[in-house]
């Protein structure tokens, strides 16, 4: 069974068609034991203001339509990015580790909200069970983030002093572990990826980009800037997570003998096939004339970002 505004196109499904942030979810579910919700907005090209209203309004709705139709178990999925990046973090992050990451107007604070709203659900309705999946940098048809994005641009970005390492989660593991979560396999607080990660190193030999370097403090201060002139999708806090490590050690699903099909090279390999014809830099979807421009490497694409900053002041003013 599935709910949604409109049938899907999936076969040999019941369809409940009903906007799952309508308080009437609850008389829809009552005869559902295991919920798996998956209603929530990771657009890059939504207003942040109104996908956070969304994200949040859909979570709470269905954890509360839950706990009053008596449904035995809900699972939700966020992101290994409320671990936080930073370059002091472990590699591996065990699946206990502190949420550290920073809030903020993305996804990441969208993924923070709905884990605090489970929280507080638990503490509401003690009898609801509620398993919370945290995927590391997804992969696959559809997926575009700011860590897709990163493999758009003619160099990939580093900052002096650290390298990232590179853990990806195919969606279709995702699927699987989703599964794994709706059985009861595991519970609590689950994190989801490929085993092991990718160095630096790896990643060039295997996408054929090559790094370029900047300092941190000039790399998250034009981020910044542009994301206040509203060029660029996401916060600079964002771009965290493709400069500084952030590798899970999904524990709970391997001692339930759940195993990812997709290794890291696979995925990224994938990853790669996907954004052909594509061009970004930090993050920012470019046209043809504006991806020509950048082609030639990352002295050039720190000159078309300037070049951005001065265009979107001129607008500004005029």
């Amino acid at each position: 069974m599935a709910i949604d505004e409109q049938r899907g196109d999936v076969p040999d499904v019941t369809w409940r068609v009903l906007d799952i942030r309508d308080p009437l979810l609850a008389n829809r579910i009552s005869d559902v034991d295991v919920l798996v919700h998956l209603g929530t907005d990771e657009s890059l090209d939504t207003d942040p203001a109104e996908r956070r209203r969304y994200n949040l309004r859909a979570a709470q709705t269905v954890l509360t339509a839950c706990a009053a139709a008596r449904v035995r178990r809900v699972v939700l999925v966020t992101s290994a990015m409320v671990y936080g990046a930073a370059a002091e973090n472990p590699v591996p992050l065990p699946e206990d580790a502190p949420v550290a990451a920073e809030p903020d107007t993305g996804m990441v604070g969208d993924h923070l909200e709905i884990e605090a709203l489970v929280r507080r659900s638990l503490r509401s309705h003690p009898g609801l069970e509620v398993t919370v999946l945290r995927p590391a940098a997804l992969v696959g048809p559809g997926v575009d983030t700011v860590v897709t994005r990163h493999f758009e641009a003619p160099r990939l970005l580093v900052v002096k002093g650290c390298l990232p390492r590179w853990q990806f989660c195919h969606i279709d593991d995702l699927v699987s572990a989703l599964e794994a979560a709706a059985l009861g396999k595991v519970g609590g607080v689950v994190a989801v990826g490929s085993e092991g990660w990718l160095e630096m190193d790896q990643v060039e030999e295997i996408s054929g980009l090559r790094r370029f370097e900047l300092p941190a403090a000039l790399t998250f201060g034009t981020a910044q800037r542009l994301h206040r002139l509203g060029v660029t999708p996401a916060p600079a806090t964002d771009l965290h997570y493709v400069v500084y490590p952030w590798v899970v050690d999904g524990a709970s699903l391997r001692e339930a003998g759940w195993k990812p099909t997709w290794t890291n090279e696979a995925a990224l390999r994938e990853l790669l096939e996907l954004r052909e014809g594509r061009h970004a830099v930090v993050g920012r979807r470019l046209s043809g004339k504006e991806a020509t421009i950048t082609a030639a490497g990352a002295t050039v694409a720190v000159i078309g970002t300037a070049a951005i900053v001065r265009a979107a002041r001129r607008k500004r003013r005029t």
